[in-house]
């Protein structure tokens, strides 16, 4: 039998800019290009405050986050939400570019 490969998702898939990024729907080599224009919608629309959703799992793709982060000038800062128990988020905080 031979089937031509149909894509479920031919129309681009739509994220809602709310300050929270949950990665459990997107591959891993997704994130790289995905996070950076996240963090940069999130900014355009005021949002500095940004909830990055990995999940616990073996770290991988925590450190993946962590990573872009890091490099991101966007990010004045970022940590793990420890307070409340959890390892599979991360806070990060943007740089506000318009007088503050």
């Amino acid at each position: 039998m031979n089937e031509e490969w149909e894509d479920p998702f031919p129309e681009p898939v739509h994220i809602p800019i709310d300050g929270v990024l949950d990665l459990h729907t997107f591959s891993p080599k997704e994130v790289g290009d995905l996070l950076p224009e996240y963090l940069r919608a999130c900014r355009d629309e005021g949002i500095l405050d940004v909830t990055v959703i990995h999940g616990k799992g073996k770290g991988v793709l925590r450190d993946t986050v962590h990573a872009l982060l890091k490099r991101d000038p966007l990010v004045s800062s970022f940590h793990m939400d420890r307070e409340r128990g959890n390892w599979g988020v991360t806070r990060v905080r943007l740089v506000n570019t318009e007088g503050g």
